[in-house]
């Protein structure tokens, strides 16, 4: 599936380009990493990651909003993303968004609970922080 193909089939739609909603997008994405550390700190890790995947989501979509886009699909983000912004945004943070995308869907409608590790768990918070400081340099 590619950008075209989105849009064709409704996951992405064309709006009016908003740095706004850009901004109050980041602005949620802290606050759902700042959840996501205080969850960790719980050691509520499933929680934490779905937290981190939030945070990274409404990062993404900052991108979106500035573009004139908004989505109606997770995974329709991320081939926005890969598509568009390959060149500017590291591979390491593509493929976290979607491994995160996939987990959290596991966590809220699997059937095994997923096995995490806390310094995993750690390092993705930290990944989530330097995506956010990306995108608010692309912004």
């Amino acid at each position: 599936m590619n950008i075209q193909e989105c849009l064709e089939n409704g996951l992405l739609k064309k709006d009016k380009p908003s740095i706004e909603k850009a901004k109050k997008s980041i602005k949620i994405s802290k606050l759902k990493l700042e959840k996501a550390e205080n969850l960790f700190k719980l050691k509520i890790l499933d929680m934490a990651e779905v937290n981190i995947y939030s945070s990274m989501f409404h990062a993404s979509r900052a991108l979106l909003y500035r573009d004139g886009l908004k989505e109606r699909s997770h995974y329709a983000l991320y081939i926005y993303l890969k598509e568009k912004y390959y060149d500017k945004i590291e591979p390491r943070f593509l493929n976290e968004l979607n491994v995160l995308r996939l987990n959290r869907h596991e966590i809220f409608y699997g059937f095994e609970e997923l096995i995490l590790d806390e310094q995993e768990i750690r390092n993705i918070i930290n990944l989530a922080g330097e995506f956010i400081k990306l995108i608010e340099e692309l912004l």
